[in-house]
Formats: C-alpha cells, structure tokens, sequence
C-alpha cells in the first residue's frame, strides 16, 4: 500500500511532462502552419492550376476552352519561335556555365594562394557584382555594349581592333550575353573558395615532392577533392541559364530578330504580351520537362564521378 502511494506523485509528474510536450508539439505545428499553408496554395497549388490550364484556350478575361493536347501540339509541331527560344536558352545556358565556373574557379586559386596579400579587400571586390541588382547591372552592361559610345568600342578602338555591335547584332547577342554573365560570378568563386580551403595540403606537398608540376597539382588533387563543389556549381548553373529573364526584358526585349528570345522571356510574352495563359502555361511545362531531363542527365553522367572522400557511394 505504501509503494502505491509513493508512485502516484511520480506518475502525476510524468503525466504533466507528456502534456507539456504535447502543447509544445500543438504549438510548433500552430506556428509552422501558416508556412505549410503557404507552400501548399502558393507554390504546389499554383503549380497544378498551371497545368490544369495548360489544357484550356484561357485568356483570363473570357471563359477558359478544354483543349486536351492541342496547346502541347501546336508548340512542338508549329511554334517557331519555341524552338528558336529552346536553341537560344541552351546555347546561352552552355556557354555561360563553361565561361562563369572557368572564371569562378581561377578568381578562387588566385585567392586561395597563402602568399596573396590583401585577400579580404579582393574577394570583397570580386564578390560585389553579384550582388548589384540585376537591373542596375544590365543598364550598366547596355552602356558598355553601346556601339557608338560603349566602353567595349572604345577599347577596341585604342588597340586597333574592329568595334563590334555586341548585343545589337544577331549574330554576337547571345556571346555577349555569356560574356556579361561571368560578371557575376562572385557567390559561385565563394563557393569554390570553401572548396578549395578543404583540400589537404599534405597531397600537395607530396606532389611538389615527386616533382609534380601545378598542372599535375590541379588536375591530380585539386579537381578530385572540390568535385562535389564543381558538380553543384555546374548544376546550379545550368537551372540558372534556363531561368534567364531580366537580361532579355531589360536589354534587348528578346532582339535583335529573336536572337535573345530566352524560354522564360518567350514565356512572359505569350502569357502577358499576348494574352494566351493556358497556351503559356504549356511552354512552361515543357520547359519544366526539359529541366529536368537536363538535370537527371547531369546527375547520371556526372555523379557518380564526384568524390566525396570516406563516404560511402
């Protein structure tokens, strides 16, 4: 009888503790709703709406027309401008990822060098065009391509070589644009920066010893080791070049003769140039499917040559 009686205080406290943590659990579930709520009827919700209307002749001020297919057909079939959109998106995406990691990395070994004084004020300088705003940076880089005044002719001009017409030719829009984009390559040599910091400097030294040259360095143990750090870098970089918008609405309005026609700028013209929402919402699922396919290629071909130390594959 005695033990029953001493055990009620130590199931009474046992009980008031489960009641707190359920509380606590109520109240963490309360205050994570309204981000649930907003991921479900913000991002997921849209995203089936846009596909329930992908289906549907929609221009927003009338009544919406099941089509089935048709708006899917008609883009890879019929639309020219899609595929001259889908050329100019991939050939933009593959040039500015080579161009911008190739930069990214080099700032990033020119820093990383133990005998580089002034480190701090240099990566300051290198890391500040990535976070100019986006339109600031393509008025500053309109003035630079300008033909007559730019700054780009003027250079040429001092060392005797022709000017060009840079974004205002069909032919040199889309180089230009993957020129500008390696402006911005500041967060992306950051990222090789932490890399880099993370390579044994014993494999380095045991290199140099063996008479290993900086090539045989670089390609031996510096690739291997920040492999992790190219591949997310090469993938962020691809969905970056397909998510392309304000250099073509800014700079050359998808011109000149389409050369700058980016899939997200064709996009935004069908659904808000021409009022077709459901014909928009196609093409953006497509391009979603391309992504994608894009994405897992790179996961399937690249992945499994990334290195990622003791851990198991």
């Amino acid at each position: 009888m005695s033990k029953a009686k001493s055990s009620l205080p130590v199931s009474g406290k046992l009980h008031g503790m489960s009641q707190m943590r359920r509380n606590e659990i109520i109240a963490g579930y309360l205050f994570f709703l309204p981000t649930i709520f907003g991921i479900l009827l913000l991002t997921y919700g849209q995203m089936i709406y846009s596909f329930v209307i992908s289906f549907t002749d929609w221009n927003v001020f009338g009544s919406s027309k099941f089509v089935g297919l048709q708006n899917y057909v008609q883009l890879l079939t019929q639309d020219f401008f899609f595929w001259k959109a889908m050329k100019v998106t991939l050939t933009y995406a593959f040039g500015s990822v080579l161009l911008t990691q190739a930069v990214a990395l080099l700032m990033a070994m020119l820093l990383n060098n133990k005998h580089l004084h002034g480190k701090a004020i240099f990566r300051t300088i290198f890391y500040v065009p990535s976070i100019v705003p986006a339109v600031a940076s393509c008025l500053l880089w309109s003035w630079m391509f300008n033909p007559d005044y730019g700054l780009f002719n003027a250079a040429l001009s001092a060392v005797g070589l022709p000017k060009s017409a840079w974004i205002y030719a069909e032919s040199s829009a889309v180089p230009s644009m993957i020129l500008m984009s390696a402006w911005g390559c500041g967060a992306t040599m950051v990222v090789y920066l932490a890399g880099l910091s993370n390579v044994p400097t014993t494999l380095l030294e045991a290199v140099e010893i063996d008479g290993g040259g900086v090539w045989v360095k670089f390609w031996n143990i510096t690739v291997p080791m920040i492999s992790p750090v190219l591949f997310y870098n090469t993938l962020m970089g691809v969905i970056g070049g397909f998510m392309t918008f304000t250099n073509a609405y800014v700079m050359t309005n998808g011109g000149p003769n389409n050369a700058t026609l980016f899939v997200n700028f064709l996009i935004y013209r069908t659904a808000f140039g021409n009022n077709k929402f459901g014909y928009a919402s196609a093409l953006a699922w497509i391009v979603f499917v391309v992504l994608a396919t894009c994405t897992l290629a790179i996961f399937k071909f690249f992945g499994k040559k990334v290195y990622y130390g003791s851990a198991e594959n």
